[in-house]
């Protein structure tokens, strides 16, 4: 081999790592339409904050009819997302998303045309099941259609449009604040089925979601959208052979339409799930639905619904300045999802996960002390006040730096291709139920043990969340939907799992890259003793 030829085999086997692909904009848009549905959610939440208190002062309520009333939205929730794992396994991703946006906008014309408290939970009984709709959908369909390299990214779009509808809900409260009473209310709930006119017809625009064509079948139509949502056509093979083998088709199967088994399309999933769980399995599980009820028991809600109340105990008696004050939490929730956004896939979920509720920790102490101290001291302390405030405001944005998104994200990405719909429509379920219990006891559970000592709770739990995170959540980052099953089912030694994965995948990057130095420096010779 002459010495040309030696330096051309050189160069290769010390080639530059390769750039990072540019980011997908056809995904980028899918992803975001498909997000668009958590708004649904957000705008409920902001809303209902600042609309309880004049449904409270029109309809004649009390505190207990109140919290129920605010809460009682994430356990009907429950029965949609419990629906849109069958459904979406049934009609498709994509069409999930419109019937959604459907049911919401009945319960919001409901909600805001409701004469009695019995008619407007007939509307939040309807409006639930659509919200727990959105909630499965909108992170599943997401992941499905994202490329590996940007899908942290894209899949923390559902938390980013839950906080945007969570501002626009405060910003709503504040606009109709002015009305009358008995018109104020229902304006502001009313309004609410606007969005969901526009998703439905948006989201006819998106493709069907590429693993669910797979299951039923329709490999040409998945490899179409797969081309359409990869950073290249090697990684769009690559992505449909690994769902071909997830679902159990031959590799070598390259027909456009195939008959599947009834295996393949969700039949007998709960008894995989819950009856005869494999390690890796039951490790998931556990990580998946435990990442969700901590998320919900470190009390967001508490602080997110109840901040006018929050506000009021700390000094702030005005209706029209609570109601402000609520805003500002709206734009640091806002402010702070989009800054994760950006980091989900260059830090890791990991260390943004363990960050947030650290801060959260902290924020949750420094509530429960001023609030604790404000209760306790007949005059008016301006430095509590200022530190009740200041830590409302960062416990909300810790939370949405990580805890917020990532608990939709990595839900979202370690269920297998089979178990996905189900496995996350448990995930959702525990996290409106949690949400839902917290929601509808705060107000008792801080008369009981004061509002002080209810973030104290709170303060606990976040920190029982941390050393559960700490010990058996992988990290995901970079992995593929299907190599990241790996990871889990060594439970607590997750660690030197990861370790053997990622110095095979190094092994094999080096074998690679030989065999194609080698390659062609071979077609180098072959050329030069052509030209000799």
């Amino acid at each position: 081999m002459d010495a040309g030829v030696r330096t051309d085999v050189n160069h290769i086997l010390d080639f530059d790592p390769p750039k990072k692909p540019k980011r997908n904009k056809y995904a980028f848009a899918c992803a975001i339409l498909a997000s668009m549905t958590s708004i649904l959610l957000g705008y409920d939440i902001g809303v209902m904050s600042g609309a309880g208190i004049f449904i409270q002062d029109d309809l004649k309520i009390s505190d207990v009819q109140l919290e129920i009333l605010m809460g009682i939205i994430n356990l009907y929730s429950l029965l949609g997302a419990a629906a849109a794992g069958r459904t979406s396994d049934w009609v498709g991703r994509r069409y999930t998303i419109v019937i959604a946006s459907a049911i919401f906008f009945v319960g919001a014309l409901l909600m805001g045309f409701a004469t009695n408290y019995a008619f407007l939970m007939v509307g939040r009984f309807v409006a639930g099941i659509g919200v727990g709709y959105a909630l499965l959908i909108a992170p599943v369909y997401t992941a499905e259609v994202s490329p590996a390299s940007c899908r942290g990214f894209l899949t923390s779009f559902p938390e980013v449009f839950i906080n945007a509808g969570l501002l626009v809900g405060y910003v709503s409260n504040y606009a109709f604040s002015k009305l009358p009473v008995e018109l104020g209310w229902r304006f502001m709930l009313g309004v609410g089925a606007i969005p969901p006119v526009f998703l439905a017809v948006g989201v006819l625009a998106m493709p069907e979601s590429p693993r669910w064509l797979v299951l039923q079948g329709r490999l040409g139509d998945a490899r179409r959208v797969l081309d359409k949502t990869s950073d290249s056509k090697e990684e769009a093979q690559l992505r449909l052979a690994d769902i071909k083998e997830a679902a159990g088709i031959p590799e070598d199967c390259n027909d456009d339409v195939i008959q599947v088994t009834k295996r393949s399309t969700g039949q007998g999933v709960w008894k995989e799930l819950f009856l005869h769980p494999t390690p890796t399995v039951l490790h998931i599980l556990i990580a998946g639905v435990g990442i969700h009820f901590f998320q919900q028991a470190s009390g967001i809600d508490a602080v997110v619904l109840y901040s006018p109340k929050i506000f009021e105990k700390a000094g702030i008696k005005s209706k029209s300045d609570k109601l402000l004050a609520t805003i500002a939490v709206g734009f640091s929730k806002t402010i702070f999802i989009l800054v994760s956004t950006f980091l989900l896939d260059r830090v890791g979920r990991r260390p943004l996960l363990l960050s947030s509720v650290g801060g959260m920790i902290v924020s949750l102490g420094g509530l429960g002390i001023s609030l604790m101290i404000i209760d306790h001291t007949e005059q008016r302390l301006t430095w509590a006040i200022a530190l009740a405030i200041l830590a409302t405001l960062s416990f909300v944005a810790c939370f949405s730096i990580g805890m917020g998104p990532i608990a939709w994200v990595y839900s979202s990405e370690i269920f297998p291709l089979r178990l996905r719909a189900q496995g996350t429509s448990m995930g959702t379920g525990m996290n409106r139920l949690i949400s839902g219990t917290i929601s509808m006891t705060f107000l008792s559970l801080s008369k009981a043990m004061t509002i002080g000592g209810a973030f104290f709770l709170f303060m606990g739990v976040a920190m029982i969340s941390w050393v559960f995170f700490f010990t058996l959540l992988p990290e995901t980052q970079g992995k593929t939907l299907e190599e990241m099953q790996v990871l889990f089912g060594t439970f607590f030694k997750w660690r030197s799992t990861a370790r053997e994965l990622e110095k095979k995948k190094r092994l094999n990057n080096e074998g690679k890259r030989k065999a194609q130095a080698q390659a062609q420096a071979q077609a180098q010779v072959e050329l030069t003793n052509t030209e000799h």
